[in-house]
């Protein structure tokens, strides 16, 4: 099965091949840290994240860059009203994006470059752009690029020049040949952060950076650019032209844009203040709930958001859990004998590794997983599962897990048998309890361990314990 994928590119499922054999050049466009990270932002984090995890999985060395714009306006009016510097402001902010993003089981990208730390390559590849043709200097110490110098302006978004409309972070300026020109190098104003460069004190402009610090990282032509699909215009398309204005090639093979996550059907956004910050999200659901919610839906499409919908995603998971909770439990003590239900465990590899060929489609993927947990409760009931089939079926899962992260990765679950044994203690006092018709302790024994999500149940073996 070869992986295939969405490219936004060309409109059409492709299979992938890297530049270079073996090995994949990802860069995927970070957050702008003038505060911290929402929902929105943690639905690119985790689709991203889940991509390089599924590629590694697969064999792939893989090369994952994801910046940090911590030089812009918002920054900067935000450290004026704070009366702060701005370094230190976007400083406080990424250091609190790697706590939202550990506690969402975010894995490290290789590099996470930061625009001021880039002044050199950036104001390299703008010189390069203005030697080639494609930008101009104004007195006022800005670099603008031309797009009419450009014959394929447009080939991302599948717009045409002349309808387009300038972005609202595009501010337009007398001093443009065009409207739809846009900034590489923007002149010092006063009260702004600023660097020396060739045209004066200045800072770079938004699309810059990212091109800037592929060419740095990864070279001149990387194999997949990711970002949520906000930033398919103007902010990737202008990547484009700025970078082939200096390759003369191709950015990136594949582009990859994961939908947006909406409230009342509009995309979430801190400009339009109906953001739900992730730390505060974290306290009511983990992050094992948070990546099922984002992942039981394809990555591209757009999904809307609610606490009622993480509730649902909670219950549902419970299930999966629960499941491989009892696994964990056959295996110990079910049938030692061989049987014949390996045949479920390939059919089950199979179809979730082509669920995930097919574009990463995650919520095929956990489809297949809850198929096999229905398809195992009941060999398990009816003993038709030996237990070193279902110690196979957990190395599986586990593996599914490392690409998903939507089970505990840790060994809360593989307990040493002390949970075992406690509860077996408890079980039978109750047991004995109930014998002697004391019924309020026996059934207080059993509220506190179903607030403790703790939930006893009668089955032909006796009564069984499992976390809720």
């Amino acid at each position: 099965m070869s992986l295939i994928i969405y490219n936004n590119l060309t409109k059409k499922k492709e299979e992938f091949i890297p530049i270079e054999e073996g090995k994949v050049k990802l860069y995927v466009c970070g957050v702008t840290v003038y505060d911290d990270i929402h929902m929105g932002h943690a639905r690119s984090m985790i689709v991203f994240d889940t991509l390089v995890r599924y590629l590694r999985f697969i064999g792939y060395d893989v090369t994952h860059v994801t910046n940090f714009t911590d030089v812009d306006d918002k920054i900067i009016n935000k450290a004026n009203k704070e009366g702060t510097d701005p370094l230190e402001l976007s400083a406080r902010y990424i250091e609190r994006y790697f706590e939202d993003a550990d506690s969402l089981g975010i894995k490290r990208a290789d590099i996470y470059p930061k625009a001021s730390e880039s002044m050199a390559p950036i104001i390299e590849m703008i010189e390069e752009i203005i030697a080639n043709g494609f930008a101009y200097p104004t007195p006022d110490g800005s670099v603008y690029f031309e797009v009419r110098k450009v014959k394929e302006y447009g080939k991302l978004s599948k717009q045409k020049l002349d309808s387009m409309e300038s972005s609202g972070r595009v501010v337009l300026d007398e001093q443009k040949k065009d409207p739809m020109d846009f900034a590489v190098w923007k002149g010092a104003k006063s009260g702004e952060c600023s660097w020396d460069s060739p045209w004066g004190k200045g800072r770079p402009g938004w699309h810059i950076e990212c091109s800037a610090m592929i060419k740095q990282y990864l070279g001149d032509k990387i194999d997949i650019h990711g970002g949520g699909s906000d930033l398919i215009f103007p902010h990737h398309e202008n990547e484009i032209l700025q970078t082939e204005a200096v390759t003369h090639d191709m950015l990136a093979n594949y582009w990859m844009h994961n939908g947006m996550l909406q409230v009342k059907d509009e995309k979430m956004s801190k400009s339009l203040n109906n953001f739900f910050r992730v730390r505060d999200v974290s306290k009511k659901f983990d992050s094992n709930t948070i990546r099922f919610y984002f992942l039981n839906t394809h990555y591209s499409s757009p999904l809307a958001y609610g606490e009622d919908m993480l509730t649902e995603a909670q219950s549902a998971l419970k299930r999966l859990k629960n499941n491989y909770a009892e696994l964990l439990d056959y295996s110990k003590k079910g049938p030692g004998a061989d049987d014949d239900s390996c045949d479920i465990l390939e059919s089950a590899r199979y179809r979730f590794m082509d669920a995930m060929n097919d574009d990463i489609n995650t919520s095929i993927a956990i489809e297949v997983m809850f198929e096999l947990a229905r398809s195992t409760n009941k060999m398990m009931a009816d003993k038709s599962l030996s237990k070193r089939t279902a110690a196979k079926i957990i190395k599986m899962i586990d593996e599914f897990n490392t690409i998903l992260g939507i089970l505990p990765e840790d060994d809360d679950m593989k307990d040493d048998g002390t949970a075992d044994a406690a509860m077996g203690v408890l079980i039978e006092l109750r047991k004995e309890l109930r014998a002697r018709k004391q019924y309020d302790l026996a059934d207080m024994i059993r509220n506190k361990l179903a607030e403790a999500g703790i939930v006893l149940e009668d089955s032909a073996d006796g009564m069984k314990w499992k976390k809720m």
